[in-house]
């Protein structure tokens, strides 16, 4: 299902993954937009990795775009107020998050996900990135 205003988590600021897309959720959480299956997941999941590395809350980081900053000033937020990566983590972090699920810890919860959304034999989605596009009507990257 099209979500509109719900980036891909392909979509990078400051070259940092899924991080627009967390920040898309919580505008769209606040506004009544986000479909409800997506409710468990703010904060957690791909958005708690993010905050995670950049180490901060989702609490704060919610406030700071509940206050009207863009993506651009929420990130220089986290990285004042957090940790700025240096370049070699932020390639490795970004490594890891762009092929999560494929030939990792993961593969088998992908997999489980992929066949609970009758998508079992598509081989084209190799990573979670890749079955969130799916799911919300954009085609895969990563084994597209």
């Amino acid at each position: 299902m099209e979500i509109k205003g719900l980036r891909s988590s392909y979509d990078q600021v400051g070259g940092i993954y899924h991080f627009e897309r967390m920040l898309d959720k919580i505008r769209l959480h606040a506004a009544g937009l986000l479909p409800a299956d997506y409710h468990a997941n703010l904060g957690a999941g791909f958005d708690g990795r993010v905050l995670a590395f950049l180490r901060v809350s989702y609490e704060d980081v919610k406030a700071q775009v509940l206050a009207g900053l863009d993506d651009e000033a929420i990130l220089q937020w986290c990285f004042t107020q957090g940790h700025q990566p240096t370049a070699d983590e932020l390639e490795v972090w970004s490594a890891f998050m762009v092929k999560r699920g494929w030939k990792d810890a993961a593969s088998e919860s992908l997999a489980r996900r992929k066949a609970a959304a009758g998508l079992a034999e598509r081989h084209d989605i190799v990573t979670f990135f890749d079955l969130n596009e799916v799911d919300e009507d954009r085609p895969p990257r990563m084994g597209g």
